[in-house]
């Protein structure tokens, strides 16, 4: 079985794939592979510093000479010029994504191949953005109110209007629930959520498609 995880910034996705984990499922999670792999891949940094070099941080050699080659995304400042307003934002967006999309499904794909019979629960916060539901036997949409999504958002340290201008940059979540086959809500505990999870992936074990 494969099941799609996606959701709002803020809403909890990462906490549901927790729980998904604990009960046995393999797990995916798109962000983390896209930080700790895509982005630190030389031919994706070096692209990156082609197109924007101010987000490369420049490392010595050992001659001593700077490198910007050899150097790696600053993620902050990244985010900082995709995901701002205006075209040319949005142009780098979707630039991006087109850059790291493809690696990120190409390990998808090595994953699922190496444990093909494995219940697999894959966090893909541009599931429906992307048209990535096909990948899938079923989706499950994690959702939470605005103002909760802000505060979890704050907390890691965004400003309140950075965090809206990413939000804004997906699916309105009302979108999302639409399309989703099973929706969580996250709007109290995360033992609360941990039911919910529990809940499905019981009902999920009977589940033919």
């Amino acid at each position: 079985m494969f099941l799609g995880l996606t959701g709002g910034m803020g809403c909890g996705k990462s906490t549901a794939l927790r729980f998904f984990a604990e009960l046995g499922f393999h797990t995916l999670d798109s962000d983390r592979i896209v930080r700790e792999e895509v982005l630190l891949d030389p031919e994706v940094a070096a692209a990156i510093g082609a197109r924007w070099p101010e987000v490369i941080e420049i490392r010595p050699t050992n001659s001593g000479r700077d490198d910007r080659e050899a150097g790696t995304v600053r993620r902050e400042a990244l985010a900082a010029l995709v995901f701002g307003e205006g075209e040319t934002a949005a142009d780098g967006r979707r630039w991006l994504e087109e850059l790291v999309l493809p690696r990120v499904l190409a390990r998808w794909q090595a994953a699922f191949a190496a444990e093909p019979t494995a219940r697999w629960v894959v966090e893909a916060p541009l599931l429906f953005e992307k048209n990535l539901q096909k990948w899938f036997d079923f989706t499950v949409c994690v959702t939470a109110s605005s103002t909760s999504q802000l505060s979890r958002l704050t907390e890691r340290g965004l400003s309140p209007s950075f965090a809206g201008q990413r939000i804004s940059k997906q699916f309105p979540l009302a979108q999302k629930t639409e399309l989703a086959d099973f929706v969580l809500s996250n709007d109290g505990t995360p033992e609360a959520l941990r039911r919910q999870v529990v809940l499905l992936a019981d009902r999920l074990g009977n589940a033919r498609r």
